[in-house]
């Protein structure tokens, strides 16, 4: 099974999991964090990948929608993330 992908694509967080791709306007991310519950605080959380197997939660909270994301690989997720906010300040 594929892991989660993040990618930047202009001035958007684009999230692909199996054959879905999320959109979200870096510009709406309030926070990124991670998160150690095993299914998530957030009760109306969009939840992505699967939670049995994966060992880390990341939660990116926007101005609508709190996401959580179940993947094995989520400082790193989490320091791109950062990374594409940045860019997007840079050029703002």
């Amino acid at each position: 099974m594929a892991g989660i992908q993040v990618e930047q694509s202009n001035d958007h967080l684009v999230i692909r999991w199996l054959l879905s791709d999320i959109e979200i306007p870096l510009s709406d991310i309030v926070e990124v964090t991670l998160d150690d519950t095993y299914a998530g605080e957030e009760k109306t959380a969009i939840r992505i990948g699967t939670p049995y197997g994966e060992t880390d939660r990341l939660v990116i909270r926007t101005h609508a929608n709190t996401y959580i994301l179940f993947t094995t690989d989520a400082a790193n997720l989490k320091n791109k993330i950062g990374s594409f906010q940045n860019d997007v300040r840079k050029h703002q």
